[in-house]
């Protein structure tokens, strides 16, 4: 049994999409990392607001973008695609959750570049508890002994672990 797993960002968003990803995550498992989506998510993050401080690193977690508005912390989350967009906002708001408990307030934007698209995101209560039970399974699910059951998803054909699971 794993003991020593760490909650971030990219397992919040996998949660939403896929429970296996989040437990090959979850136990330092690396997908595909020559994955043309891989690439290109860092392709787009690097090369979009390059006027913004990127990769802030605080424990766990690592925001894309920040930069100071009206005397407000403002967090970006950079996705290729708003396709799976709830994922990303409950992403960037355990980023915000993070803070938060750090003594830090901010605000969020989701940001999509190829779409030119910008999302305001602020962190609620309701949102706060969401966080809590989404981080119990988790931990729940990285703790298990296998991975969690395949199922077949629209997101599969895309996917830098598609070979741990359909091949």
């Amino acid at each position: 049994m794993i003991k020593d797993y760490k909650i971030s960002g990219t397992l919040v968003w996998y949660y939403y999409i896929c429970t296996r990803e989040v437990w090959f995550m979850g136990r330092y498992i690396e997908p595909y990392q020559e994955n043309i989506y891989i690439e290109l998510g860092r392709l787009i993050s690097e090369e979009s607001y390059k006027r913004e401080d990127k990769e802030i690193r605080l424990g766990n977690i690592v925001i894309d973008i920040s930069r100071m508005k009206d005397g407000n912390l403002i967090i970006g989350e950079v996705k290729k695609s708003s396709k799976f967009e709830k994922s990303a906002k409950i992403q960037l708001c355990y980023y915000l959750y993070i803070l938060k408990q750090n003594g830090i307030l901010a605000k969020g934007e989701l940001l999509f570049p190829k779409e030119k698209k910008k999302i305001y995101i602020e962190l609620t209560d309701d949102i706060e508890r969401e966080l809590e039970l989404v981080t119990e399974k988790i931990k729940e699910i990285i703790t298990m002994e296998k991975p969690p059951q395949l199922k077949r998803i629209p997101f599969c054909s895309k996917c830098a672990y598609m070979e741990m699971c359909w091949v």
